[in-house]
């Protein structure tokens, strides 16, 4: 969705969104769209108000970082080592990955970390490890939560938020979904965010942006 010069964007599932819903919303209302029955159009309007509001580059809280031009595997790769900076474990600390990305997986164990795959449409990882369909179970056991932005369009961040609240782990956020929506949580709900917003990394061969913020409320 688009506000201004800002692209919102929140991932939805195979059917979920139509074509004749996609009809109904172009050239809509941003307060009338926020009350939408659709979430992922509630996130998506969300997020490109905010985007438009406080554009990403520039803001006082962010740290821009150019994801170098080339191939999709290797800016996959460059992305994936500034991300895993945002995560603080100590030495040998467990991760929970919650939106498994395999590159992200191997950033973090580059770090001494060890990684606990998590994502609703399970499977193995490139290595061949289970991948977790319960988030409440990949966080057992781990230091720190690192979680797609997608889990605010599927509806599990709020009790992933609880859980990490409850043990006091940090929670990180890796998001093309909703990126300016989760930095109204820094210091509440989130830890640390990379902002991704449209295009995303790989949709261009050239140098794209990610930002990211540290810390507390503003």
């Amino acid at each position: 969705m688009r506000v201004g010069s800002a692209v919102g964007s929140c991932a939805a599932e195979p059917g979920e969104l139509d074509d004749e819903l996609v009809r109904e919303i172009v050239g809509g209302d941003v307060a009338a769209l926020l009350e939408h029955p659709s979430a992922a159009v509630r996130v998506a309007v969300l997020d490109a108000y905010l985007a438009d509001s406080a554009p990403h580059a520039g803001h006082p809280r962010s740290s821009t970082v150019r994801v170098p031009a080339g191939t999709s595997l290797e800016k996959s790769l460059a992305r994936a080592r500034a991300v895993a900076d945002l995560v603080l474990v100590p030495p040998g600390g467990r991760v929970a990955v919650i939106g498994v990305v395999n590159s992200l997986l191997a950033a973090l164990r580059e770090r001494g970390s060890s990684c606990a795959p998590c994502d609703l449409k399970g499977g193995l990882t490139e290595w061949g490890e289970t991948v977790l369909t319960d988030h409440q179970q990949a966080i057992d056991g781990a230091d720190a939560v690192l979680a797609s932005g997608m889990v605010l369009g599927n509806g599990t961040f709020d009790e992933i938020a609880d859980v990490c609240r409850t043990r006091d782990l940090p929670l990180v956020v890796f998001a093309q979904t909703g990126s300016a929506v989760f930095r109204e949580m820094l210091g509440e709900e989130i830890t640390a965010l990379s902002a991704e917003p449209y295009p995303f990394f790989w949709l261009s061969g050239e140098d794209t942006a990610i930002h990211l913020y540290r810390g507390g409320p503003a």
